[in-house]
């Protein structure tokens, strides 16, 4: 039996799966923590953790009946949100750098390293200036030894990528360093925010090459030889080696990974994805089978690319959401990650006698349920005050309030601590929806005193009973979901809704949500399309959010672990577009219509519109099936689809888009392993 090896790395858990590889049956799955300073360390766990199990199974699975690995990775997404990444060079052909600094287009370029040079082309394809090669070798070899990768972006490239081609030629005879030009990403106008996707994704290269160096430590040392894809922005896979390249096209490989593990699990084409994690919630709408594309481009850490990716909407919000109170009673879930309180007792049995001392004591809000938990990572670039703080966490977590007592200058705390935080030296500990379930006796993996202590502190400062509380707060996550949802639909109709400046609106949503509120009027909203949730455990949540919308759940048999399912069941898929232009505003017959091809590797002009067409298809559709197969897929279907535009009798352009799909294939992917 050949089987298959999906890895997913979320914001809190690892994932691993064994799957047939001739079936698509899952055949065993763990989960263990995401281990953020190291990405490696959880991998290497969780993938020992789904070996142990499938040697105990009937078919006893080893690491030699392992075919092909399929990893979903958030490296991308939380890279850029946290504003990680390699120094890189942007090198900008033809752009002017008097108006990109006018319009403030300067700050959206990701690296303060840019060099402006002489080049570009029109938007018919045709050169304005000639390509000043002597700056641009100049530039290259400045920065050889300074930095890791270069981004190359040409005005109009996408019309004509002649001068992008050739400085990348340079950059690779005079450094040997990655480099990435624009046109490679996308085939729509739009300078600047291409300059921004491609200036991202060079800094991305270092991250991925070392986690895809890492995984593959990890492979070998399980003794696995299989080749390595992942998954990209829109579900479908890709080699590693070409992954390196493009990491850009991998943000939100988590949300598409997801989506195409739920439908796999559910096999429902038409439905509302809901994947409850530990760190954020993601709502992804499925259409006949496929994840639903943002065709405006992906937006992540604040920054729009051109890369179109899965039509994700995240909230803050999932297990390990932090619960409290604010200063007027009223609960809050979120969209702070904390670590949960059973989880911690669970690494530090210390902190228990600290719970108690405090349940018994009745303190209840404020700093008295959070933690401060030291990170076990080299700390560069810290202040004496920074350093004073981590040696008070050399012997384990702390309470927050008893540091802010202890402390000079203790106002001062919660800001050096969130930059703390951002640094990766510490971790927050506190309530969350994971404690309040283990309370409840619906989720027990870690200790449950602790959890029950964290809930009688808070339900004291609330006045109600333990499992009251706890199940106000199993609720209140229901509801976010429920809210999370409406507004994704609405979304995408009429415009994200702003629920705090709406309150007639609000109002409308709370009487649907429940229907013990007071009033004379009632408000039902109805969810036209079933939901398929996933993650664990959403049956903890999701029938309350069903019921609430009427409409149709289903939680599918291995739901905890679809995102690392859809890893590995994914199709390789690669899309090229072709932009036909007219070279006049004559109106005419097709036939004799002077046109100009725009392809990657340059133009190609044509008299007819349909000898135009048929010279695109017959070249780009092997150049479509050849990156399918470079991408790993064994048979190939290509595709193409045609819009021509017109106006009356005067013609616009042609789009052709041409899909490549094809399963991974084993045996083709064997020579890369």
């Amino acid at each position: 039996m050949v089987v298959t090896l999906g890895i997913d790395t979320g914001g809190t858990y690892t994932d691993a799966v064994l799957v047939d590889h001739a079936t698509g049956k899952v055949l065993a799955a763990a989960k263990a923590l995401t281990t953020r300073h190291d990405l490696s360390v959880g991998i290497g766990e969780a993938v020992a953790a789904v070996f142990a199990i499938g040697q105990k199974s009937p078919m006893v699975l080893s690491p030699g009946d392992v075919g092909l690995v399929g990893l979903s990775t958030t490296l991308a997404t939380n890279a850029i949100a946290e504003g990680q990444g390699g120094p890189v060079c942007l090198l900008l052909i033809g752009y002017d750098p008097e108006l990109m600094q006018q319009y403030g287009f300067q700050r959206e370029l990701v690296t303060e390293d840019v060099v402006y040079l002489c080049g570009g082309h029109d938007v018919l394809g045709n050169e304005v200036a000639p390509l000043d090669e002597d700056a641009a070798r100049k530039a290259v070899l400045a920065r050889r030894g300074k930095v890791e990768a270069f981004a190359v972006s040409g005005y109009f490239s996408v019309r004509n990528p002649a001068h992008e081609l050739r400085v990348r030629a340079l950059v690779n005879e005079l450094t040997g360093l990655p480099v990435t030009c624009g046109h490679e990403l996308t085939t729509r106008i739009n300078a600047v925010r291409r300059a921004t996707t491609v200036a991202l994704n060079a800094c991305l290269i270092p991250l991925l090459r070392e986690l895809i160096a890492a995984v593959r430590q990890t492979l070998d040392q399980q003794g696995i030889a299989a080749p390595l894809m992942v998954v990209q922005e829109d579900g479908s896979l890709v080699r590693a080696e070409l992954a390196m390249q493009r990491p850009i096209e991998t943000i939100l490989s988590g949300p598409a990974a997801s989506a195409v593990g739920a439908w796999h699990l559910a096999g429902r084409r038409d439905v509302w994805v809901v994947d409850v994690g530990g760190t954020t919630t993601d709502i992804v709408a499925l259409r006949d089978g496929q994840p639903r594309l943002n065709p405006e481009g992906a937006r992540v850490g604040g920054w729009r690319t051109m890369v179109e990716a899965v039509d994700v909407h995240t909230a803050g919000l999932g297990g390990d959401s932090h619960v409290r109170f604010d200063s007027e009673g009223r609960l809050l879930i979120g969209p702070r990650r904390v670590v949960p309180l059973c989880l911690l007792a669970n690494d530090y049995p210390g902190i228990l006698e600290e719970l108690r001392r405090q349940a018994a004591t009745q303190q209840g809000e404020g700093g008295t349920t959070q933690f401060v938990v030291p990170c076990r990572r080299p700390i560069s670039w810290l202040s004496d005050e920074d350093r004073a703080l981590l040696r008070r966490l050399e012997a384990g977590p702390r309470l927050l309030a008893l540091l802010a007592r202890e402390m000079p200058y203790d106002w001062l705390l919660w800001r050096r601590i969130e930059e703390l935080e951002a640094r990766r030296a510490v971790q927050r500990a506190g309530f969350t929806p994971t404690d309040a379930l283990h309370v409840l006796g619906r989720f027990e993996c870690w200790n449950v005193e602790a959890s029950r202590l964290g809930a009688e502190l808070l339900a004291a400062h609330a006045g109600l009973p333990v499992e009251t509380f706890c199940e106000q707060v199993v609720q209140g996550v229901s509801d976010r979901v429920a809210t999370e949802l409406v507004s994704k639909v609405l979304g995408d109709d009429v415009g994200l809704p702003d629920w705090e400046r709406e309150p007639s609106a609000a109002a409308l949503l709370g009487r649907a949500l429940d229907d013990t509120q007071d009033g004379d009027l009632n408000c039902e909203l109805t969810l036209l399309r079933p939901l398929v949730a996933i993650g664990a455990p959403v049956e903890a949540y999701m029938p309350r959010v069903a019921e609430r919308l009427h409409t149709e759940l289903t939680i599918p048999h291995h739901a905890e672990v679809a995102n690392a399912v859809g890893a590995v069941v994914g199709s390789v898929i690669q899309r090229l577009r072709v932009l036909i232009v007219p070279l006049d505003l004559d109106r005419g017959e097709r036939s004799r219509l002077h046109l100009r091809v725009h392809l990657p590797d340059g133009v190609r002009d044509f008299v007819g519109l349909e000898q135009a067409v048929r010279y695109a298809q017959q070249v780009m559709s092997a150049h479509a099936e050849a990156l399918a197969r470079q991408a790993g897929a064994g048979q190939v279907e290509v595709q193409m689809a045609r819009r021509d535009r017109w106006v009356g009798d005067f013609y616009l352009d042609t789009e052709l888009i041409f899909t490549a799909v094809g399963r991974p294939s084993l045996a083709t992917c064997e020579g890369y392993a």
